[in-house]
């Protein structure tokens, strides 16, 4: 495979928008550091040629969707929007599994810069400056994640939290536990900022615990934990989550949500399915994935501008696994 610009900058200690700059801009490189990039670009047979750079329009007519976790339920909806609009327009979906690795992730962008058109990056784990460096270079939509500059489709996490702690106020409860997630989650960095602030105005008590590997094996941990805050209601990372804490409190004898409540982000299938089931924040799924793919294509006109962040309605999907708090002695 032809060494592409981030193989250059890896061997260089250098960000990608250095070894970018030194080839097409040499005055804004140091000197020596222009030199180190230049050797390494020899040592590795990396040929530089204007096309290299963001082109006007698409060459590949292919996107790649990169998914911190490609067996999180929360990805199908999103997915099936995306390869909709992608099919509406002719160009090809390539679906990539990060594995909640922020190696992995940017290793799989590496080696797909030179055969893509743009990224559709879904819930990235990559550091912030290196999402920037990446937006010079290429045209990239961000889900589930925002950062200025970069254009970005989330779900209002502000209002879907207030519709949470909302129903928790309605239903007498005093305090809730929130279960996180990854700790380089930015939606879950996100959520729990949300839920935290707001809590107090609604005459609410947060703690929060983990984080916790947004599965359902990992529940009974985060279950326990939240046991040992001795409130009446739970709210996960996500759903996957929030089912694994069901399952614990059953095999502990709490009951769910006579004894404790639990509610989850995502509205996965399975959420109506568990038992009981499972009280959720919902978002369009299959709508952000056909909006996100389509920022992309807009951007085959035109280089990365300043971004724009979308934020798509949410909704609080009721069901049984909330409830009114137990009265306490």
């Amino acid at each position: 495979m032809e060494p592409t610009i981030f193989d250059v900058a890896q061997a260089a200690g250098v960000a990608a928008s250095t070894v970018s700059r030194a080839f097409n801009k040499p005055g804004r490189v140091n000197e020596a550091t222009r030199q180190r990039i230049v050797a390494a670009a020899a040592q590795l047979g990396y040929q530089h040629r204007p096309q290299n750079r963001a082109l006007p329009g698409p060459r590949h007519r292919t996107i790649a969707m990169v998914l911190s976790d490609i067996t999180n339920p929360h990805f199908f909806e999103l997915i099936r929007g995306a390869e909709q609009r992608a099919k509406a327009s002719d160009i090809t979906l390539v679906i990539v599994n990060a594995e909640e690795s922020r190696r992995i992730e940017e290793n799989q962008i590496r080696d797909l810069a030179s055969s893509v058109d743009g990224f559709l990056l879904a819930s990235s784990r990559l550091r912030d400056e290196i999402l920037r460096d990446l937006a010079k270079l290429h045209r990239i939509v961000l889900f589930n994640r925002e950062l200025p500059g970069l254009t970005s489709v989330t779900f209002d996490t502000a209002a879907g939290c207030q519709q949470i702690l909302e129903h928790l106020a309605s239903l007498g409860h005093q305090n809730f536990t929130y279960c996180a997630g990854p700790p380089s989650s930015w939606m879950g960095a996100a959520r729990w900022a949300a839920l935290s602030a707001g809590a107090e105005a609604h005459g609410l008590t947060a703690h929060r615990i983990g984080p916790y590997t947004p599965n359902v094996a990992n529940g009974g941990a985060a279950a326990d934990g939240a046991l040992r805050t001795d409130v009446t209601a739970v709210v996960a990372h996500n759903d996957l989550l929030a089912i694994g804490i069901i399952r614990r409190l059953a095999q502990r004898g709490v009951r769910v949500p006579a004894d404790i409540s639990v509610i989850g982000f995502d509205d996965i299938f399975a959420a109506d399915f568990v038992h009981p089931s499972l009280t959720t924040l919902a978002g369009p799924g299959s709508h952000a994935g056909r909006l996100a793919v389509e920022l992309v294509i807009e951007q085959f006109a035109a280089r990365q501008g300043e971004g724009e962040a979308i934020r798509l309605p949410t909704e609080l999907v009721l069901r049984e696994s909330s409830g009114p708090a137990e009265r306490r002695a």
